[in-house]
């Protein structure tokens, strides 16, 4: 069963609003901000292992202890950083979860450097088939395992996969000019 069709059954109705929003407003649509990529990528992260509800329910979270995912900030986080946030019960505590969100942002620093942004770096290897990806990013990132690197890829529209063909959705996601429709 596809996103698109289980958020119809999802109950209670806070838990179907959930899914929805995310579904409908930023699930597959390119982003352009390379701060958002960051967090999108956090995220992803921080998902492995836990539904990806948990981690909706504490994006809020996540936002306020890596400042808004501020690239340069959270690059610059100190052992105090990480052990304030090893102890904020908001996000998931969980040491290599942490480190890779640290350690990636002076990654994504350094291929700003190189390529002008995050994003341009993503469009510099595109089109890449999955397993191709999945090799780059396990070279360059840290925690970026198979599965996140699929879903945060096809969450920011460089691999299709996100809505079904006949999801209302679908059609927004193409008038944003997804990386995938530019094979």
């Amino acid at each position: 069963m596809s996103y698109c069709s289980a958020i119809a059954g999802m109950q209670p109705e806070s838990r179907k609003e959930l899914h929805k929003n995310y579904h409908d407003h930023h699930y597959g649509f390119p982003i352009h901000d390379d701060d958002e990529l960051f967090g999108r990528l956090i995220m992803e992260i921080n998902q492995a292992g836990l539904s990806w509800e948990t981690i909706l329910k504490k994006e809020e979270s996540f936002r306020k202890a890596y400042d808004n995912f501020n690239i340069q900030r959270v690059a610059a986080y100190t052992e105090e950083d990480r052990e304030r946030l090893l102890g904020d019960p908001g996000i998931i505590r969980n040491k290599l979860k942490v480190n890779a969100a640290i350690e990636n942002a002076k990654t994504i620093i350094e291929l700003q450097r190189e390529f002008g942004s995050f994003e341009k770096w993503l469009e510099h290897h595109h089109p890449k088939t999955l397993q191709e990806w999945m090799k780059i990013f396990k070279k360059t990132f840290k925690f970026t395992g198979g599965e996140i690197v699929n879903e945060f890829l096809m969450s920011i529209g460089f691999l299709k996969g996100c809505h079904d063909e006949n999801c209302p959705v679908y059609k927004e996601v193409l008038k944003h000019k997804p990386m995938w429709e530019k094979v």
